[in-house]
């Protein structure tokens, strides 16, 4: 498994790659996305603990990464944290446990990095 510091760097270097391209398509979904976090009815709070469970039913680790990112950034509580899990268990069942597993390792490694 990456570490924080290598997911991040990573996921910046791809992101770079993609911007270059020249392809409307490509932007405007990008676009989308990043438009579809903001804040709004939803805060964005609500809307990272959202896109972290639908990612974790999913099983999309890159997704989870960066949604658990913004979750830290957005002040989610570790209890907050636990009961979306929950919900994701619920709903994907036991094929995202391995993905559960690395997401509390992760989150720990945010806490300890906090801590510094």
């Amino acid at each position: 498994m990456c570490t924080l510091k290598q997911f991040g760097k990573e996921r910046e270097r791809l992101n770079k790659l993609i911007e270059g391209k020249d392809n409307l398509t490509i932007k405007r979904f990008f676009n989308l996305d990043q438009n579809a976090y903001k804040q709004g009815a939803l805060s964005k709070k609500t809307k990272e603990i959202l896109g972290l469970v639908a990612s974790l039913v999913l099983r999309c680790d890159d997704c989870i990464n960066y949604h658990l990112v913004e979750c830290k950034k957005e002040n989610v509580s570790t209890e907050e944290l636990e009961e979306a899990v929950a919900i994701a268990l619920i709903v994907g069942g036991s094929i995202t446990i391995p993905h559960v597993r690395k997401l509390f390792d992760l989150w720990e490694e945010m806490g300890k990095e906090n801590n510094e």
